[in-house]
């Protein structure tokens, strides 16, 4: 069997353009982590930490001495973010007045069974608090979504580009809430060269 990769197997959900689409997203099995503050402080970071070490777990699983059945090999798909704000009150600028949900998709050969078996065992190895994490599924539906590059913090042009496009074509976006999934690492790469998936659900007009 071929190795799944997202980058290649997935590109409408994880390789849009830098332009605005619209898109159909299906019910997709997650492990995720709910969270709140500054997201360049420990918090959010422990929380990063806690989501890949779950998902290279489940990725190794095929080591274990019963392996899971169904496992194939793939690449593991790249962290996301759904970002809200604690007081909608309060300026998105402020960022200890976020609150995040950190997720990870998973590979569709993993249950609650095998996926309590990896919590139990990266609490054992690793030390980390697992019970933390959620395994579970979503549906996110109609939504539009673009590619944003640079800066995190130069979000809102793409999201103003996004807008406009939905109000040109008739849809409205549902919610102020929005998911960013990260294609670049920003330890390593130049902050004007960030690849960043921007995207939120919408409606049609008059539906």
């Amino acid at each position: 069997m071929k190795k799944v990769d997202y980058r290649k197997d997935f590109k409408e959900l994880y390789l849009p353009k830098e332009t605005p689409v619209i898109i159909n997203v299906p019910e997709l099995p997650f492990i995720y982590v709910d969270g709140e503050g500054d997201p360049n402080k420990e918090g959010f970071q422990k929380d990063t930490e806690l989501l890949y070490a779950l998902s290279y777990g489940a990725r190794m699983s095929y080591k274990w001495p019963d392996p899971p059945a169904g496992w194939y090999e793939y690449t593991v798909f790249p962290l996301e973010g759904v970002w809200d704000l604690v007081d909608k009150g309060v300026s998105h600028l402020d960022k200890d007045n976020l609150k995040y949900r950190l997720m990870i998709r998973q590979p569709d050969f993993l249950d609650r069974t095998l996926y309590e078996g990896i919590a139990a065992e990266v609490a054992r190895k690793k030390k980390l608090q697992t019970e933390k994490a959620v395994f579970g599924s979503f549906t996110e539906g109609l939504v539009c979504q673009m590619l944003h590059k640079g800066s995190y913090d130069t979000e809102s042009r793409s999201f103003g580009i996004m807008e406009e496009f939905c109000r040109t074509n008739g849809y409205e976006r549902l919610e102020k809430t929005h998911r960013e999934i990260y294609l670049s690492d920003p330890r390593k790469t130049k902050e004007e060269d960030l690849k960043t998936v921007l995207r939120f659900r919408i409606i049609k007009k008059g539906i």
